[in-house]
């Protein structure tokens, strides 16, 4: 079988080396182009000397379309548009790391993002997909927007809940806390070592960009407006996201009996773990794979549901959710390259 030949736009970012890393290990692709407009003329191994002699392609300027595909694009909102236009011209698949192909409404967009789209017609083309909720969304459109990380964590602990009709209308609390990989390469106060380390604060409370994707999965999930109460934390590690979500239940139950759904909800899907009853979900234990390890918990006193996702924020949360999507999109094997067991520490 002929391999597949993929490019990286943005390949220097924090998701963008990512990629490289698990594609270069993926047995049906060929890491065809990288591109970098910071590093362009450069090596990506003098960028991240931890590819030296592994991959040191010369990174190149936008322009590799023609090489690949398939392309990534791991770039800032409002700059993968204009390329997924190329793609399309050039019958080229396209996946968007980046926030320009999450959201249904050209409103929202505008109103999280302050940018509008260019081309809306892309977006008709387009389909968002989380694999265990939205695989079956995929018709072969040419376009994928890969998920946010906070949104996958998120989404992946409160589908079985909502499907199941158990949650109390704008009851859900979410409390998640990120990596500071999260905020990207680029360097902020918030993100600057002095600051981070040693610290644990909120950040951007009720406010935050991925809050209407959020709302958006959730609501189709449960065929209605769902709001939510989302609260982001930065923790001063390099990677992980740890999600606990709050949520009344429309009628008492028992912590078994809430296992019970979720277990059957996630029987076939290999990436989401759902813990034994007892045990709490922990970033560790995912920490350079494609698993999203769930927990589930039940306050009878209150008669509230908890729940506990943790997800590698540039796995699962990012490059690897992003592979298992070309996987789809190729029809391989969901987790073809994706093999992945966590560390033990």
């Amino acid at each position: 079988m002929k391999k597949i030949n993929v490019g990286i736009i943005g390949a220097t970012g924090y998701a963008g080396v990512e990629l490289v890393r698990l594609l270069l290990l993926h047995p049906e692709v060929n890491l065809a182009a990288v591109s970098s407009v910071s590093y362009e003329g450069k090596k990506i191994s003098d960028v991240y000397p931890n590819l030296k002699d592994i991959c040191d392609f010369t990174l190149e300027n936008e322009d590799i379309i023609d090489k690949c595909d398939v392309v990534f694009t791991s770039l800032p909102h409002g700059l993968s548009e204009k390329f997924a236009k190329k793609c399309l011209e050039k019958n080229v698949k396209l996946i968007d790391l980046g926030a320009d192909f999450r959201l249904d409404s050209a409103e929202e967009y505008t109103k999280w993002y302050g940018k509008t789209y260019e081309h809306e017609d892309l977006h008709k083309l387009s389909v968002y997909c989380i694999p265990e909720l939205h695989r079956q969304n995929y018709k072969n459109q040419p376009i994928i927007g890969n998920p946010g990380c906070y949104p996958t964590s998120i989404s992946l602990a409160l589908a079985p809940a909502i499907k199941a009709g158990l949650v109390v209308d704008n009851s859900i609390i979410i409390d998640s806390k990120s990596g500071v990989t999260g905020s990207g390469r680029g360097l902020s106060d918030t993100t600057h070592y002095p600051n981070c380390n040693e610290a644990f604060s909120p950040y951007k409370v009720a406010s935050h960009r991925h809050t209407p994707e959020i709302e958006q999965t959730l609501s189709k999930l449960a065929d209605k407006k769902v709001a939510v109460t989302f609260v982001p934390h930065l923790l001063p590690l390099n990677r992980g996201i740890e999600s606990t979500v709050y949520f009344n239940t429309t009628s008492p139950l028992t912590a078994e009996k809430l296992l019970e759904i979720y277990r059957e909800f996630y029987k076939n899907e290999k990436f989401v773990r759902v813990l034994d009853e007892g045990n709490v979900a922990n970033l560790r234990n995912v920490k350079y794979s494609n698993y999203c390890d769930i927990s589930v918990h039940y306050d009878a006193h209150t008669q509230r549901a908890v729940i506990v996702s943790v997800i590698d924020n540039m796995v699962k949360g990012a490059a690897g959710q992003a592979i298992q999507n070309m996987n789809i999109m190729f029809n391989l094997k969901e987790d073809t390259g994706l093999d992945y067991i966590p560390p033990a520490f």
